[in-house]
């Protein structure tokens, strides 16, 4: 498989995201609890802080009040609701390091003034998330929008996630951020600092000065970088490793450079990545869901979670489904191959002490908002961490990359309110983490009935629209 195939599936994905919100589906009314300025307490609960020490706190009471945390078993102030938590376990709310979250977009020619002529709804965005417990997301291609996004959830208009925003750099040619030379890098990245961008991820095509002057001005402006390592370094990876490239965005990022998916290539990578201080996000869920599709669509077909996916997306990943066209058994053995060597990396670079952190690359078809993000900390568990080493994975080292380690990432007085409360241990089982009692997302508690209720309403939208869609109509073919 060549990495220029890998890059054309991303392109392809990043034009699906930018239709699929055509023939917007409408709903109405206020969904779920809000209580954002809300004082209430969370009773008898066993807390899971995932400090450094991470000791489990038994029994005990947090009082959240105006979205923070304002004690962890200090006094109950009167008259407040109060939330039993008996039995249960609350954890830190879950960050998904790597999603791509689609906004509205115009398609064709456009006059003065003129609106989009695609409209996203974006609670419908964003229910899988909190209903799964993840309370921050790294969009990865981020655009305006996804300011707009933020700023509709700050207003309480949307219950949603905390959102971290990159913006994409690539070379080549066409739309978007395409820099071919390092001044032009540079330029893209104060431009995207000017525009409000908080961090930077370079892609495929850059080639190689381009791709360094990038990540040197990054740091100069402030801004860390995330992103693939460019096809230009074909036969010389490690000169990828430039100091401040942060994170590399997929384990197969390392995988696409061994011809054998020895254990000696991983660990050639991991020595790389641990020398540069540069960081991992696997996003081994993603890489099984391509790989399944590249054998068949029936997993897919029958997927429990699709019913929570927009309709018109839903029929482009069963009707024009890249990863499945023109397959060959080869491409299928390939594929099962880098899932494998996947998880040995992880492995690897767990033994070598490079920080992993949970990432979904949620909008590649089959991998879906919230739902994904379970599927990753199991995947993270068959691969070699522990359940404690995936929660850590999953909330506090996401928070210390992003700078928010103050915010979030742990249950501590003074942090945001941002939790997840559990009917079972996931340090005993990492599958716990499915078996959501309530989520307090900004402060805003949502109990498990009203999480069903939000995500049975999205589903008999989707459903009810479904025979409105048809992707291969909508592009024109």
């Amino acid at each position: 498989m060549s990495n220029k195939h890998f890059y054309s599936i991303s392109v392809s994905f990043f034009l699906v995201t930018m239709l699929c919100g055509a023939l917007p589906i409408k709903h109405h009314g206020n969904q779920g609890t809000r209580r954002n300025k809300a004082t209430y307490a969370i009773k008898n609960v066993n807390i899971i802080p995932m400090t450094l020490k991470n000791e489990v706190i038994h029994n005990a009471t947090v009082v959240i009040r105006d979205n923070r945390i304002e004690s962890i078993n200090g006094q109950i102030p009167q008259g407040v609701e109060i939330i039993q938590g008996k039995g249960k376990w609350l954890v830190p709310g879950f960050i998904d390091m790597h999603v791509h979250v689609p906004t509205d977009f115009h398609i064709g020619a456009k006059l003065p003034t003129q609106e989009a002529s695609v409209f996203f709804d974006i609670q419908d965005l964003m229910t899988p998330f909190i209903a799964n417990g993840v309370t921050t997301i790294f969009n990865l291609n981020a655009t305006m929008g996804s300011f707009s996004q933020r700023n509709a959830i700050a207003r309480g208009n949307v219950i949603g996630p905390r959102m971290a925003l990159a913006a994409l750099i690539d070379g080549g040619q066409g739309t978007g951020r395409k820099v071919n030379t390092p001044s032009d890098g540079r330029q893209a990245v104060r431009s995207a600092k000017a525009e409000g961008y908080e961090f930077i991820k370079v892609y495929s095509a850059l080639n190689v000065d381009t791709y360094q002057a990038i990540i040197d001005e990054a740091h100069a402006q402030g801004l860390k970088t995330i992103g693939h390592i460019p096809d230009a370094f074909q036969g010389k990876l490690k000169q990828a490793f430039v100091p401040y490239f942060g994170m590399v965005a997929h384990a197969e990022e390392f995988a696409k450079h061994s011809k054998d998916f020895s254990e000696q290539d991983a660990q050639q990578f991991a020595v790389m990545a641990k020398e540069n201080a540069t960081w991992l996000t696997p996003t081994l869920t993603a890489l099984s869901w391509i790989s399944s599709q590249v054998r068949s669509l029936e997993e897919l077909r029958s997927s429990p979670t699709l019913q929570y996916v927009h309709p018109l997306l839903q029929s482009k990943w069963l009707t024009a489904n890249n990863y499945h066209q023109d397959t060959t058994s080869e491409r299928r053995d390939y594929f099962k191959k880098m899932v494998d060597f996947n998880k040995r990396l992880v492995r690897v670079f767990k033994r070598m002490g490079v920080p992993i952190v949970t990432g979904t690359d949620t909008g590649v078809s089959g991998v879906v908002a919230g739902f994904s993000m379970h599927d990753e900390m199991e995947q993270l568990v068959e691969a070699g961490l522990t359940p404690e080493e995936v929660l850590r994975s999953a909330a506090s080292l996401p928070a210390v990359w992003l700078g928010l380690e103050g915010e979030i990432g742990t249950v501590e007085k003074g942090k945001r309110a941002d939790l997840v409360l559990l009917d079972a241990n996931p340090l005993e089982d990492v599958k716990n983490t499915r078996r959501i009692a309530g989520v307090v997302v900004n402060g805003q508690w949502l109990d498990k009935s009203s999480i069903s209720k939000m995500l049975s309403e999205l589903s008999n939208r989707n459903t009810a629209a479904k025979e409105k869609y048809d992707w291969n109509k909508v592009i024109g073919k």
